[in-house]
């Protein structure tokens, strides 16, 4: 098990931190051009030359497109309409529709998103080279720097994520079905029995999995700083120290699962429903700010919440503990009292 459980988190960092990205790439896009001029040809280029899209070709028709999307071989379609360069030339407009395959809306709206800036960035460059005297430049010039993650890499805003992620699912799963184990092979009574105190007991249950869990915490920064080239600007003490009292809650939670059920396979299932919340509900994937108000008052009791946030200011913007001390104070009263509940939860009798 020692191998598995400290290499299975190192795999799956190194796959997920890639694969679980909100991007939208290689977009399959068909065009249905009306007009076959140059300024059309130069319209599809553009798309052509985006690291977004990949682009499929050209339908005759808007019936032949719509069949594509139809049938999952198409993303987008863009229609060019009859005569695109002479509206442009002389009427100093024309139009372009973006039909988007809407099934998943948030993909669907980075996709129309991607085609709309696309086409406005054409615009531009035709009133650039059709109309120079009119074209005197923007009123305001606009410098964009992006703090933290200036190359806007999905990576990086990923993997504190997923590493607070992976500890917690070693911890939990292995404190859950630790007594529980003992009451499935008829050996609790024996441990119940002997001279060792209640607290002794916890402590040599949870210990050894703490240890476990701060190992695969720190194989993940090394490969976060090395693999990923990930900079950590805060300081990896601060952030051992928060990691140590956060894996105390999550242990305890486990311990609590433990004591409540009779089987490994109810702590497994018990201890996947809860974690199932905490990470959907977490804002890994989904920003907290976007749930219902009912969802975000629900997620104050989220342990995944409060730490993926602290690993985050730590690991990116290098906060200190005054940045999120109240965030840091709020786990240290959830896992004093989840150890403590699920520690009076247990029964050992001597």
């Amino acid at each position: 098990m020692l191998p598995i459980i400290i290499l299975i988190p190192v795999l799956q960092l190194l796959v997920l931190s890639y694969t679980a990205t909100f991007e939208i790439k290689n977009i399959r896009l068909i065009v249905v051009d009306h007009d076959h001029s140059p300024a059309s040809r130069n319209l599809i280029n553009k798309f052509e030359g985006s690291e977004f899209y990949k682009y499929l070709g050209q339908k005759n028709t808007y019936k032949q497109a719509e069949k594509s999307i139809a049938k999952g071989n198409a993303d987008q379609v863009i229609i060019i309409e009859p005569n695109f360069e002479k509206k442009l030339i002389k009427e100093k407009k024309a139009g372009v529709q973006i039909i988007t395959d809407a099934i998943n809306g948030s993909a669907a709206s980075l996709m129309a998103s991607y085609a709309i800036s696309i086409i406005r960035n054409f615009n531009k460059q035709i009133i650039i080279q059709k109309l120079p005297l009119q074209y005197s430049g923007l009123p305001i010039a606009l410098s964009p720097r992006y703090w933290y993650n200036p190359d806007l890499n999905y990576i990086t805003y990923m993997v504190p994520g997923i590493l607070v992620l992976l500890i917690t699912i070693i911890a939990m799963f292995l404190s859950s079905m630790n007594i529980v184990k003992e009451k499935e092979f008829g050996t609790a009574e024996q441990l119940n029995v002997t001279p060792i105190k209640k607290l002794e007991f916890i402590a040599g249950k949870l210990i050894p999995f703490w240890i476990i869990a701060m190992f695969d915490l720190i194989i993940g920064l090394l490969l976060a700083r090395f693999w990923f080239d990930i900079n950590i600007i805060g300081s990896i003490w601060l952030l051992l120290f928060v990691a140590s009292i956060y894996l105390i809650l999550v242990l305890a939670m486990g311990l609590l699962v433990s004591t409540l059920t009779n089987t490994m396979q109810q702590a497994m299932f018990i201890s996947w429903f809860v974690l199932m919340i905490f990470i959907l509900m977490s804002g890994l994937f989904t920003p907290i700010e976007s749930m219902p108000l009912w969802a975000q008052k629900l997620n104050l009791i989220n342990p995944l919440a409060y730490f993926i946030k602290i690993n985050r200011m730590i690991m990116l913007k290098g906060s200190v503990l005054t940045d999120f001390l109240k965030d840091f104070l709020i786990l240290i009263g959830y896992a004093g009292a989840m150890l403590l509940f699920s520690t009076l939860k247990y029964r050992k009798t001597s």
